[in-house]
């Protein structure tokens, strides 16, 4: 199930950055260099009382004139409102009540999306209390004070964020249908992927970039096997797609991916794997998803009998980070391969799922000690107990060893190899956890 989306949206310094990186749990305007985006200042996922949700950063602005403020405060409520389930809207009570702040709580008023006000910076009661209650001057409901710096009235300002989640989205889902996530960059041929399998035009498409508004949930029946599709894009625009717009399309993404058990990437075969592809790979790889690249429009490229291992061979080299993920070639136009997916779905939803008895495990376990010895680390070597499997989707497995340190990710790797080796699990990532055991021997 989708988790709820919660947006901040506010005026310069009121403390947005502060807030979202109180709400997060850590400094996540630090970006690691690494694919994927699950930890980069566009959004964070969070808990609070057992509930779930991902918290948008609405991004910074620095505007030079009043009327510049005025703009961008509206395009950023606008994106906050079409992408979010709830809207916290922060204000500054040593700033007191601006215009700008009356102009956008009116759009928030209009919009159909609960709306939450903060007043942040209420590092006092005695001395900013009675300054709270000008917000009420708003008209969106009761202002909640709270101070991001000190940590003040968090707690009662995500009880309020929270009440406002549906039934709906607080997890619990006995639909068992497969739910794939088609995902990629704008105008790469999701929607028309979509349309030609259903055989019908039930999602738009059009050759302007982000013309799907929203995730799209498209039944199609194969074989007897119902398989829900969700669609995502970037959002709809007249005007051309500007930077904050694209890193809303990530949000679309990543909740899309969140909901998924296999996630299509599809990448346009005439412009080849780009960065921002890579990026969106990496969100299905952070997720623990099956992975099946899907490259769309082969049949406007011009073929030899050596071009599609040479194109295999780049992509797979760019997304190296991805080495167990499915590739198939298709043409959205013609139908080319495209009932080879629902095949690959399967296979890769299986892999999933798949269980490997501890037994047969530490044979493998085994043999690959045998061929490799594990690492050491002045004069002590690593010591590998047992694996035991401890859950599917993706596959996860739990390593006892003597010293989790000497536990190299090279020798993880190597495992892993190992097991796929031995089990396959293609399109699917394996999830290993290294645990300390001591060693009754006292070796």
């Amino acid at each position: 199930m989708s988790k709820p989306i919660v947006a901040i949206v506010g005026r310069p310094n009121v403390g947005k950055s502060t807030l979202f990186n109180v709400l997060a749990g850590e400094p996540i305007s630090i970006v690691k260099d690494t694919p994927g985006v699950t930890r980069d200042r566009i959004y964070a996922e969070c808990t609070w009382l057992n509930m779930n949700f991902t918290l948008i950063d609405t991004g910074g602005i620095e505007p030079d004139t009043g009327d510049v403020i005025l703009s961008q405060m509206r395009e950023q409520a606008e994106i906050a409102m079409e992408t979010a389930d709830v809207i916290l809207f922060l204000v500054d009570v040593r700033q007191g009540l601006v215009d700008s702040d009356f102009r956008v709580a009116d759009m928030l008023r209009r919009a159909k999306k609960p709306v939450v006000l903060a007043v942040n910076k209420v590092d006092s009661m005695a001395k900013y209390g009675n300054d709270v209650y000008e917000f009420y001057n708003l008209g969106i409901g009761d202002p909640i004070p709270v101070s991001a710096a000190s940590r003040l009235g968090i707690g009662d300002l995500l009880d309020e964020v929270t009440r406002h989640f549906g039934a709906e989205q607080i997890e619990h889902e006995d639909d068992d249908r497969p739910r794939i996530a088609i995902v990629g960059k704008p105008n790469v041929g999701k929607s028309s992927i979509i349309n030609k399998l259903t055989g019908s035009n039930r999602v738009i498409v059009s050759d302007i970039a982000g013309t799907t508004r929203d995730a799209v949930d498209t039944e199609i029946v194969h074989n007897g096997t119902e398989y829900i599709f969700i669609d995502t894009a970037g959002l709809r625009r007249q005007n051309k797609i500007k930077e904050e717009l694209e890193r809303y399309s990530i949000i679309r993404t990543v909740t899309a991916v969140e909901r998924a058990d296999v996630v299509l990437v599809v990448i346009d075969a005439t412009q080849g794997v780009t960065e921002q592809d890579a990026k969106i790979a990496g969100i299905a790889h952070d997720n623990g998803k099956g992975i099946i690249v899907v490259v769309n429009k082969w049949d406007a490229i011009e073929k030899t009998d050596k071009t599609i291992y040479q194109y295999s061979n780049k992509l797979k080299e760019i997304l190296s980070f991805i080495p167990y993920a499915e590739y198939v070639f298709v043409s959205a136009e013609t139908g080319q391969r495209l009932n080879k997916l629902f095949d690959m779905i399967d296979v890769v939803r299986e892999n999933q799922n798949m269980r490997v008895a501890t037994g047969v495990l530490n044979e493998i376990l085994s043999e690959a000690v045998a061929m490799q010895q594990p690492p050491s680390d002045k004069g002590k070597r690593l010591k590998i107990f047992y694996m035991t499997q401890v859950a599917v989707k993706p596959p996860t497995f739990v390593i006892f060893v003597n010293d989790k340190e000497l536990m190299h990710f090279s020798y993880t790797r190597y495992l892993e190899n190992k097991i796929r080796e031995a089990f396959g699990f293609k399109g699917t990532s394996l999830k290993f956890i290294v645990r300390e055991r001591n060693d009754k021997n006292g070796n």
